[in-house]
């Protein structure tokens, strides 16, 4: 067996493609498996929101009419003579009186709320009711009724909040009555319905023989449905939230409300199979389109070998001679579909732009040789060098030793930081250092003539920058600022800016020479070499590339004019330059390619 694994051809197309159209096929009968299940879920979800939006309506209704119920009942606690007179300690003809009255009263009541199956008022002084109810009862059944209805209200007098909250559900000769009372202390109002009565409207909801309509308590216990569901082993203490399958094989679907009046809900048990009914139709066409997927494989190899596996071969072949390095290869043209027509086509302007494509990269490399050289041609001033040794000969002269040390320590820590330039990444602290023995050295080359000042706090001093940066608008400053008439000023700042993406430092540099020229300022802003009365300003438009290949977008750098007058640069640094790298070398290799 694994010898004929070994056989077989696994990197050729054919048998690719063979793979390939299982894996298609494959995923298409598990899909239609997957549809299949899902359409049963599509028809669980549309049942179960037609019945529970059915329910809901039918729950708010007899909430509603709960409401009017227990309304009317306060109104007559509050305003029914006779009822008042019943809970007074009065004579006993007095009573009969009153609780006359309040019979006829509680009888013409029901009329008007058709919903309820009964009122009642229990005297607690005399230990005695008197009701009014729907329907005859026997005298066994009003005794029962009775009895119920007393201990009910003497629950209410031990225990008045719990009991006399809501509607509860209490057993009367063997059914279920939802019952509310009111009380004042010396009379107890109070209403019932029963639990049968309650279901009458769900009896629209289209349950089947096999289904059920039903009332239950907050524990999930039946308290009337209009069928036995015992035997079905279904759960109705899950709650009705959302729907969901019980039963013995899950084989019913429960939806429900509960009421905003009491501990009870209103259910729907709908049998599954009566969801389901016309489901074995789809089933059956889910098994025809899969026989029909397997009986199009050989057909779709024929198909794929003529249309797709002989044009490629083609293309493969010419792929082949551009890899050995003939570039004068290209495509035959050939009777094929329109879109390897277009590759063809595409593939032969491509070969005929490779030489093009060639010249560009030579092109930028050329471009970032220029870059480099520029660079270096900062770094290294011969001007400042001769003006540096002319200082301490006349520093010699005059025998300022102090002086000379002074400038002598200066330019060794300044060669020492040029030489050391060529790392990505310095932090401030050091090319702030370097800033002042670069201006310390001007300030003996121009005595009264340079201030400077430096104004950056020690917690941004350990962010990371380009090298050199700070140098090259200082150096400017002093070549193109710097006037022997009148005295200039330099300061260096730093701040953080707390409202950016990202936590970046701004640097500013200003002077208060004469500024930029308009020229030059409209060439920073473009992107090119400034160039102005002055000569080139290459250090601008040298860290400004600088800063797009470290940071990339998150870097940013900026110059105008001060008033009355000076020239001011403020760059923004990214405190963390690790994407600005990565988008370097990104950049640096798509150059190199």
């Amino acid at each position: 067996m694994k010898g004929r694994l070994r056989d077989i051809p696994w990197q050729s197309i054919r048998v690719r493609l063979v793979l390939g159209l299982l894996c298609i096929t494959l995923p298409m009968i598990a899909l239609l498996i997957y549809n299949n299940r899902y359409s049963v879920n599509v028809i669980h979800n549309q049942v179960a929101n037609s019945n529970q939006n059915l329910v809901s309506v039918y729950m708010k209704q007899i909430d509603d009419q709960l409401s009017e119920a227990e309304r009317h009942m306060m109104g007559l606690m509050l305003s029914e003579y006779n009822l008042l007179a019943m809970g007074e300690a009065g004579s006993s003809d007095d009573y009969v009186m009153a609780k006359s009255g309040v019979s006829r009263r509680l009888t013409s009541d029901l009329i008007v709320y058709p919903y309820m199956d009964g009122f009642f008022v229990y005297s607690i002084p005399r230990r005695d009711m008197v009701e009014a109810s729907r329907s005859s009862l026997s005298y066994d059944a009003l005794r029962q009724l009775r009895d119920a209805m007393e201990e009910a209200v003497l629950l209410l007098e031990k225990k008045p909040s719990p009991i006399g909250a809501e509607w509860t559900a209490v057993t009367i000769n063997g059914e279920a009555h939802i019952v509310r009372l009111f009380s004042d202390g010396s009379i107890t109002i109070g209403a019932w319905v029963k639990a049968k009565t309650m279901l009458e409207p769900l009896r629209n909801i289209h349950t089947g023989d096999s289904g059920a309509t039903l009332i239950v308590d907050g524990a999930g216990k039946p308290l009337y449905s209009t069928r036995d569901l015992k035997e079905e082993g279904i759960d109705f203490a899950r709650g009705f939230r959302q729907y969901y399958l019980s039963g013995k094989d899950d084989d019913y679907l429960v939806v429900g409300e509960s009421s905003a009046k009491g501990d009870f809900s209103l259910a729907a048990v709908v049998p599954d199979k009566l969801i389901l009914e016309n489901l074995p139709y789809l089933a059956r066409a889910a098994a025809l389109l899969i026989a029909i997927a397997v009986a199009m494989l050989p057909i779709s190899l024929w198909f794929l070998r003529k249309v797709l596996l002989l044009p490629l071969q083609k293309m493969t072949v010419a792929m082949r001679r551009i890899g050995e390095g003939n570039f004068n290869a290209g495509i035959e043209e050939s009777s094929v579909q329109d879109e390897f027509q277009l590759v063809n086509r595409t593939f032969n302007q491509m070969i005929g732009q490779i030489a093009e494509l060639k010249i560009h990269v030579y092109e930028e490399q050329l471009n970032k040789q220029r870059a480099e050289l520029k660079h270096l041609q900062l770094q290294i001033n011969p001007h400042f060098f001769m003006n540096s040794l002319n200082i301490l000969y006349n520093l010699a002269q005059v025998k300022q030793y102090g002086l000379i040390q002074e400038m002598t320590l200066c330019l060794v820590q300044y060669f020492r930081y040029m030489l050391q330039s060529n790392r990505p990444l310095v932090l401030l602290r050091d090319e702030l250092q370097h800033a002042r023995n670069f201006l310390r050295i001007q300030e003996l080359r121009f005595p009264d003539r340079l201030v400077c000042r430096i104004d950056v706090p020690a917690y941004l001093q350990d962010t990371p920058i380009p090298p050199l940066m700070l140098h090259t608008f200082v150096e400017n400053t002093i070549k193109h600022a710097v006037r022997m008439d009148e005295p200039i000023e330099i300061v260096i700042e730093a701040a953080l800016d707390e409202l950016a993406d990202e936590p970046m430092v701004i640097l500013t540099i200003r002077d208060t020479g004469q500024g930029f020229s308009d020229e030059a300022l409209e060439n920073v802003r473009a992107g090119v070499q400034a160039v102005d009365d002055k000569g080139e300003h290459i250090g601008l438009w040298n860290v400004r590339e600088r800063l797009r290949l470290q940071y990339g977008d998150r870097g940013w750098m900026d110059c105008y004019n001060d008033d009355p007058h000076g020239a001011v640069v403020e760059i923004g640094i990214p405190m963390n330059p690790e994407a600005g790298r990565e988008g370097a070398q990104d950049n640096e290799a798509a150059a190199d390619r």
